[in-house]
């Protein structure tokens, strides 16, 4: 591992409900420090982003963006600018409604040590479903893997320099939220890879509610299903292979 473990907690100062979670990650993660969240509802600070409604990239994405799903993808090119700007080689970068075991966590980071350079990218989900090409390192029930097809949500990752300076790169203009286009590795050129059995957990109910999440009606949740299943349909016909130790 290279250079100083630093930690992004990504978080909205007027989340106070947030507040008290936000700061316990600041607490148990190496290095760690509030990175206030781009607001995606205040057209400022989103003004130099550039939207496409779905149909910047194939497969189309079949959903608006959602104000909360542009300040989040905003938030983490923030902190990706800032990890290529200050030379910062790895971070953790999670979101604020997370919740890790810390013991676990150290665990975790002693599996990553000897493996994670600034070219990763590695999830650190909370929904362990990802299913595994080839699995790179293994030890007390964790297991690093690369991912057939990437798994949703951005919890929790840890992002090298430069993996961040690629998905920069790769996002100067975005038509869909920014976990859904992490699983669009033949775009990016960006491997991501998957650390399976942290222990993690996401805790957004217990602390105020999702940012993102409204009850649709009915009718409108059964088109919303029919479609994400037809676009993730799409996303497997570009699975992620395994690399040759070279590569």
């Amino acid at each position: 591992m290279h250079g100083i473990m630093r930690s992004f907690i990504i978080h909205m100062s007027s989340s106070t409900a947030r507040r008290p979670n936000a700061d316990e990650l600041c607490a148990d993660l190496p290095n760690a420090e509030l990175f206030e969240a781009v607001n995606g509802r205040d057209p400022e600070q989103i003004a130099g982003v550039q939207l496409h409604p779905g149909n910047l990239h194939r497969p189309h994405y079949p959903f608006p963006l959602r104000p909360a799903e542009i300040g989040v993808f905003e938030s983490h090119r923030r902190i990706w600018r800032k990890l290529v700007d200050e030379e910062i080689d790895l971070a953790i970068i999670t979101e604020d409604d997370l919740r890790i075991d810390p013991a676990r966590m150290a665990e975790t980071l002693e599996v990553l040590a000897p493996v994670a350079t600034p070219d990763h990218y590695i999830r650190i989900p909370v929904k362990q479903r990802e299913v595994s090409v080839q699995t790179l390192a293994e030890q007390n029930g964790l297991r690093l893997i690369l991912p057939k097809v990437i798994g949703l949500q951005c919890v929790c990752q840890m992002v090298g320099r430069h993996a961040a300076k690629r998905l920069l790169a790769a996002t100067e203009q975005i038509d869909r939220p920014v976990d859904t286009f992490m699983q669009m590795h033949w775009l990016t050129g960006q491997p991501i890879h998957a650390l399976l059995g942290s222990g993690n957990q996401e805790v957004a109910r217990e602390i105020g509610g999702s940012t993102i999440q409204t009850k649709p009606p009915l009718s409108d949740k059964l088109t919303r299903e029919f479609k994400r299943a037809a676009y993730r349909a799409k996303l497997h016909l570009h699975p992620q292979r395994p690399r040759t130790s070279s590569g």
